[in-house]
Formats: structure tokens, C-alpha cells, sequence
């Protein structure tokens, strides 16, 4: 899978294309602290996930999303990683600047669109009276985006219509999809949700994939499929990423030592933490701890 950014001003394929404003797929194989603070723009930000599980703070809203997810920030709404940090997965993303999106749903695209003036309403008023910023279970934008990218690198014929009307498509399945999903019936089952409260309660056990396939009565084989399909990982990788989401807020606490915290967070030892630790987050727990407690004046 090739990683890749395309942004106005800076790369050539969007020279034609004032409208994209960036384009992007990125597979992120270690945790980004403090790589994703609050930010609002004038741009309909578009985030697809392929991979793993998202945490995200999108206009006030905590929002949890799973491979196939859409996540919808639109002009003047923040964004945010949950603490601020991007996860361990792979997602893709466009943001695309519009000419007006008002709080009456009068959407207006640019000339480049070919929808007319009464569906751009339509869609318009969804996007704003949505209260939901994450459309789920939306997996053909992914390839959607992918398309795109490839249009722009081949340029050949008809290349600049087809970018077009591909981002006119965009908006017609996140649209329809927004029309018919039930926020409060995610397809993620409630015993999955259950399971991460349970295993936040007591990291320090040395859980298995039997024990944790048997909290919510699935078999070793169908609980390893059903994990893979929902957050991107194995049953292990997904255990160990709670673990770590749990120390990182452990450590900004002056009062627990790094050891406390790695016995807590169920690691075996001191130096099983840090390693793991500095794999995913790129510090060791003390580096971290030092960049995230302010100095005593």
C-alpha cells in the first residue's frame, strides 16, 4: 500500500484543482503523540479508516471509528485526536474546499460540480442537520479516494471530469449513507464495548485470547476474526494498544511511578514497558513523562 500526500500549493497534480486542498493516505505504525491538536478549517475534511481503531474529538463530540468509517469535520468545526495523539492504523482523507456551507444547508460546491442547485441543497441540509460526524460502514469511499489519486497521477484523458464527478459521488454516498444509518445502533456490538470496559478494569491480569473469546461467549477463532474485522488487529495487538492508552494517561500523573504504572497496565516488567512503550509512541515512559509534566517553578 502506498503511503502518500498530495497538497495545494505544493504538489503539481492539484495545480488544476484549487478545490482539493489535500489528498492523503498514511499508514501510521506507531503512536503520534501530540501530532494532532485542534484544528478548524474552511475546507469539508473528509477521513476515511482502513485500518485499526480511531479516537477523535470531531466538533465537541467523543467519536470512537472501525475499518470502513467515515469521519465528517465541515468548515469552522474542530478536530482533534482523543489526548491529542493519531493511532496505530492506516486511513485516507481528502479536504475539499467549498464556496459556501451555511447553518440552512445552502451547500454551494464551485463550478466545478455537476450537481444542480436543488440536490447540492439536499445534501447541504443533510450534512448540516446530521448531528452524527461519523458515518459508518462507508468502506467504498476508501476506494473512492483511491481512484481519485490515481486519475491525478496518470492524467490521461478525461482525467479532470472524472476527479470531478468522483468528488461529486463523495458526497452523494456519504449523503445517503447519513440518511440511513441509526447512530445509536452502531454495527459495533455493545459486548465489544463491554469487553474494553472489562479489560480496562483489571490490565494488570495476564489476559488471553481464550479468556477474553469467553467475557463475551465467542470461540477463540470467531472472537480472533471478529476483532481483526472490527479495530484492524489481532486480539493481542488490540490488548496491548488498551494497555498503552492507559499508561500514557497513567504517566501524566506524578504520583504513580513508571514501574507502578507497567505492573498496573499488566507489562511483565519495567523494561517490557519501556520497550513496548518506545515502539508505539516513539518515547521511553520517561522521556514521555518529562515532555508531558510541566516544571515546578
Amino acid at each position: 500500500m502506498n503511503q502518500f500526500i498530495l497538497q495545494q500549493g505544493v504538489s503539481r497534480e492539484l495545480h488544476s484543482f484549487p478545490h482539493i486542498a489535500e489528498l492523503a493516505l498514511k499508514k501510521n505504525n506507531s503512536i503520534q503523540l501530540n501530532s494532532l491538536h485542534a484544528t478548524a478549517t474552511e475546507s469539508i475534511r473528509i477521513y476515511c479508516i482502513m485500518e485499526g481503531k480511531f479516537e477523535w474529538i470531531i466538533n465537541g463530540q467523543h467519536c470512537i471509528l472501525y475499518p470502513g468509517d467515515v469521519g465528517l469535520i465541515l468548515p469552522g468545526q474542530s478536530f482533534s485526536g482523543e489526548k491529542d495523539f493519531l493511532n496505530i492504523g492506516t486511513l485516507a482523507w481528502i479536504h475539499i474546499r467549498v464556496q459556501q456551507i451555511d447553518q440552512s444547508g445552502r451547500l454551494q460546491l464551485g463550478q466545478w460540480s455537476s450537481l444542480s442547485e436543488t440536490e447540492c441543497l439536499t445534501i447541504g441540509k443533510i450534512l448540516i442537520m446530521n448531528n452524527a460526524p461519523v458515518v459508518a460502514k462507508l468502506k467504498e469511499i476508501a476506494g473512492l479516494l483511491q481512484d481519485i489519486r490515481h486519475e491525478l497521477s496518470n492524467q490521461e484523458i478525461g482525467y479532470s471530469s472524472r476527479v470531478n464527478h468522483q468528488l461529486d459521488e463523495l458526497f452523494i454516498l456519504i449523503a445517503r449513507q447519513s440518511t440511513r444509518q441509526n447512530v445509536s445502533h452502531r454495527d459495533f456490538p455493545q459486548t465489544f464495548m463491554k469487553l474494553e470496559q472489562t479489560l480496562r478494569q483489571n490490565l494488570a491480569h495476564q489476559w488471553t485470547v481464550e479468556e477474553m473469546a469467553a467475557l463475551i461467549g465467542l470461540g477463540t477463532t470467531a472472537f480472533s476474526e471478529k476483532v481483526k474485522n472490527y479495530t484492524g488487529f489481532s486480539p493481542m495487538n488490540y490488548l496491548i494498544n488498551i494497555r498503552i492508552s492507559e499508561a500514557i494517561r497513567l504517566l501524566k500523573r506524578e504520583d504513580v511511578s513508571v514501574t507502578g504504572i507497567a505492573l498496573d497496565t499488566g507489562f511483565y516488567s519495567s523494561q517490557h514497558f519501556s520497550t513496548t512503550f518506545k515502539k508505539l509512541t516513539g518515547y521511553t515512559p520517561g522521556e514521555f513523562r518529562k515532555r508531558n509534566i510541566p516544571k515546578n517553578n
